[in-house]
């Protein structure tokens, strides 16, 4: 499995290493513009493993949504609002993409899911701040977090990756809301945020590139 990876996926390997290493050195002493470089490194590489092992329209896409999520990793650290926008544009490409990979058949417990996602996670959403001012940009955010995660769910792609995947990321944006409410003086944030959301890119990312080289009939090495 690790000779495979460092061969066959060096930048899976790449991803992975400042992935970890930015867990332990994000409250550290590193310069800000290099940490922040660092800090997009993890899901940035994420985008090139993508973009490599999967030609085509739909490895854009997904590359495109790992390389969106790697800027707005950045640019979260410099602006909200910017970070957030470009979370969007990832959410909208990873949206297209599953829409164009609908699953034929889906238990009814399975769209009942997808279906209650959506308006459960924005209500917790924007109940979250203590601000009430902020809680409208908040919920507009989520839904469009919301709709990807349904999406995912119901998409044809592997729902003990992508559809999992695509769920952690939803919880992680979830800690990151509770900042502004009642874990605002809690660590736990802290501990939960990036690895919450970088496992789920991670199980979103290498769970689309498996499945759509299986339907190439590419072989996975």
């Amino acid at each position: 499995m690790k000779r495979a990876i460092i061969e066959s996926r060096p930048y899976l390997l790449l991803s992975l290493v400042f992935a970890i290493s930015y867990f332990f050195v994000m409250d550290g002493n590193v310069p800000g513009t290099f940490l922040i470089l660092w800090k997009g490194a993890g899901v940035g590489f994420l985008a090139v493993y993508a973009l490599r092992r999967v030609r085509g329209f739909d490895g854009k896409l997904i590359a495109g949504v790992m390389g969106f999520g790697s800027l707005g990793d950045m640019l979260i650290e410099l602006d909200l609002i910017l970070g957030a926008a470009a979370f969007i544009g990832g959410h909208i490409l990873a949206i297209i993409l599953y829409a164009r990979h609908r699953r034929a058949e889906t238990a009814f417990s399975q769209k009942l899911l997808a279906i209650l996602l959506i308006p459960i996670t924005v209500f917790i959403a924007w109940s979250l701040p203590f601000d009430r001012a902020e809680a409208p940009g908040i919920a507009a955010y989520t839904l469009i977090l919301a709709a990807m995660a349904a999406m995912a769910w119901t998409s044809s792609f592997s729902r003990y990756r992508v559809g999992i995947g695509a769920i952690l990321f939803v919880i992680s944006d979830l800690f990151i809301f509770s900042r502004m409410g009642f874990l605002q003086n809690s660590t736990i944030p802290d501990w939960t945020v990036w690895p919450l959301y970088y496992v789920g890119q991670f199980m979103i990312v290498t769970g689309v590139v498996r499945n759509l080289r299986e339907r190439a009939h590419i072989p996975n090495p």
